[in-house]
């Protein structure tokens, strides 16, 4: 019996049960809730969805969670020191997913869509000169799957494209740098940055006013990471003084964005309500599946979060 950990509503959790029972019929998968003390004690393996820490830690015999998402950092930072391995998602078609809304909104900014939008609102026949693919420079900020088939795919389509991640990288067809000297040098040269980093105390506020400042004047920015690696106090005051040009935000510190908060307001800024890759429950399942079946035949874990590393 394997339960599911979630702190979901229950019609979203029983979409995943059910899809994850299909893909495995010959394991038994039920909500944390209904599980018996003795069950408690027996389980081995969790699937989890922004599982609560403490019904994690009330299965004494868990040795690794699967989660259904591709970014852990929540659960490692509720969990200071979890006797267990976290296993995240790695699905290739997140990937494709995440690389197809990196490609759209790169576009958005490339094409200068905000400004037609301001246009339209003031009635205003106005045809700006439009600047080539190839004269418009594409930073991506981690070099992971996400960051390997996004700038892939921007190549594709005609930009040049640098990358940067905390480990020498090569990919092909991306100028690739490195460490802190390379991630200054990729922002002096950046029209566009795509943030697709994982957070991780390293990476956490990593873009705040010293590093926004290394933009070029007039550039914008796209995070479809997570939240708290932008200094929300520094971009706004970047956007204020025309410094930067846009901001499009998938992501943010509080999910959902309260109501009060000056980016959905701002003229400057696209609020999108983290949909840039959302995972797919039949793809995910199928993934959970194999590595749950790899580990009954073998009892080889799949290659666990570093705990260090936060990813």
């Amino acid at each position: 019996m394997i339960p599911f950990v979630s702190r979901a509503d229950l019609a979203e959790q029983s979409i995943w049960i059910k899809h994850l029972s299909a893909a495995m019929p010959e394991e038994v998968i039920v909500p944390f809730a209904d599980l018996t003390p003795e069950q408690k004690r027996q389980c081995d393996i969790a699937i989890v969805a922004n599982p609560d820490p403490n019904d994690l830690l009330s299965l004494p015999s868990l040795q690794w969670v699967h989660s259904v998402w591709a970014g852990v950092e929540r659960m490692m930072n509720e969990l200071s020191s979890p006797s267990f391995s976290i296993v995240r998602l790695v699905d290739a078609k997140l990937a494709e997913t995440m690389s197809e809304a990196v490609l759209a909104w790169t576009l958005y900014l490339h094409r200068d869509m905000p400004s037609y939008a301001k246009q339209q609102a003031q009635k205003s026949w106005f045809q700006k000169p439009m600047v080539r693919a190839q004269d418009r420079r594409i930073g991506v900020l981690g070099l992971g799957e996400l960051g390997r088939v996004s700038s892939q795919r921007l190549v594709a389509n005609g930009f040049p494209v640098a990358g940067w991640s905390r480990h020498e990288k090569q990919i092909e067809g991306v100028e690739c740098f490195h460490g802190e000297e390379g991630l200054a040098l990729l922002l002096k040269q950046t029209d566009i940055l795509v943030c697709l980093l994982p957070l991780t105390p390293e990476t956490k506020g990593l873009l705040d006013q010293q590093h926004l400042s290394l933009l070029p004047i007039g550039a914008s920015l796209i995070n479809f990471a997570r939240g708290p690696i932008i200094d929300d106090e520094a971009l706004l005051n970047k956007l204020e003084y025309d410094e930067l040009s846009h901001a499009v935000l998938d992501v943010f510190a509080q999910e959902p964005l309260p109501e009060n908060h000056p980016y959905w307001c701002h003229d400057s800024v696209t609020v999108l309500p983290h949909i840039s890759a959302p995972t797919n429950p039949v793809s995910a399942s199928d993934i959970v599946a194999r590595n749950i079946q790899q580990y009954r035949l073998t009892g080889n874990l799949p290659p666990a979060v570093d705990k260090r590393r936060g990813y």
